[in-house]
């Protein structure tokens, strides 16, 4: 078993912390990103308040949902499960117009402090016109999740709110949040800042950035270059992950990034999981193919990062600044502190 160490910086997993404990600022953060638009950072989440959790695209399972509410209550939180949570059309949870309104209404809310997804699956892009019309910086809250939440992802970026790449409700269920990867996504939660030290990997490029993160399911993100949501951007810090899809389709993804002229002008890249797939003719696996794209540039790459689609998923907050460094001990991934300066 693969160890990560994480650092919290209130030592708050460790005390065991529930909802409000910590002694950090818990206002809204403001700083900077790349493109020198003010970057919100939802505020941290205090005793009693309320999470909802609904499902934007696949159909989810009701016990995977019904276990994560416990944990949840036991940090001091109120979570509740929206009208089309549990809903059905077709393979998606909801209607358009539906998942929509579940996720409008968790928006606009004042008193819903942060949405949790069910699960990722497929149809979350049929939303982000609708979702774009919306205020969103005016209440701005945490949305968390991974996989097909990766377009959610892309919607918050381009309005300046950073948000949570990270376990959704099914994996906070399945090990009562207990495991390292949920203390630190409630960690992220109460408003404590987390630092990864990661093992090495035989491909990593050795070097320091920092930059803006942005990321997340690799087959998401590419559908959205070219639109308004187009998150991969000249010198971003960029993770990738993704599931289910052969080596050549990843290739493809890569060469589109590179004749663009994104790929040769990331600030770094972070290599998560590329599972349920076979090693082809021409690659041996994944990796090997990743690692011959990127090996004319010379910015820090990290490989084997337990982000995606597996039981070790580390939480990131996409669109915050983060500081990497790839050297011959470790890969260190530490969000930078930002500038609290409580309102824009």
């Amino acid at each position: 078993m693969r160890l990560t160490t994480y650092i919290i910086s209130t030592l708050a997993l460790l005390s065991g912390l529930k909802a409000g404990a910590t002694t950090i600022d818990t206002d809204t953060v403001m700083t900077t990103d790349t493109t020198n638009r003010t970057l919100i950072i939802p505020p941290a989440l205090h005793e009693g308040d309320r999470i909802a959790i609904l499902s934007p695209a696949g159909i989810a399972r009701p016990q995977n949902v019904y276990h994560a509410l416990p944990v949840l209550q036991e940090m001091g939180w109120e979570p509740f499960l929206t009208e089309h949570a549990l809903g059905r059309s077709g393979t998606y949870s909801g209607t358009d117009r539906e998942r929509f309104a579940d996720l409008k209404n968790a928006l606009l809310d004042p008193s819903v402090k942060a949405i949790l997804c069910s699960r990722g699956g497929y149809g979350a892009v049929h939303l982000l016109e609708m979702l774009d019309s919306l205020p969103l910086r005016d209440n701005a809250k945490w949305i968390i999740g991974f996989s097909d939440i990766s377009a959610l992802h892309a919607l918050m970026h381009k309005h300046g709110i950073a948000s949570i790449h990270g376990p959704m409700a099914k994996h906070i269920g399945s090990y009562d949040g207990k495991d390292e990867d949920t203390r630190a996504l409630f960690a992220i939660l109460n408003g404590s800042p987390v630092e990864y030290h990661l093992p090495t990997h035989e491909y990593n490029r050795h070097g320091e950035a920092e930059g803006t993160l942005t990321g997340g399911n690799l087959a998401v993100l590419a559908d959205l270059i070219g639109t308004p949501y187009d998150m991969i951007t000249p010198g971003t810090i960029l993770f990738i992950e993704d599931i289910a899809e052969p080596i050549y389709k990843i290739e493809r993804i890569m060469y589109q990034l590179k004749l663009r002229g994104v790929l040769a002008q990331l600030g770094g890249l972070i290599v998560g999981q590329f599972t349920d797939y076979e090693p082809d003719a021409d690659h041996p696996s994944m990796e090997s193919m990743i690692r011959d794209m990127v090996r004319e540039y010379d910015y820090p790459v990290a490989f084997d990062v337990p982000i995606g689609h597996v039981t070790h998923n580390i939480p990131l907050i996409e669109s915050a600044r983060v500081y990497m460094c790839v050297d011959s001990d470790s890969v260190t991934i530490s969000q930078c502190e930002p500038d609290k300066t409580g309102s824009e």
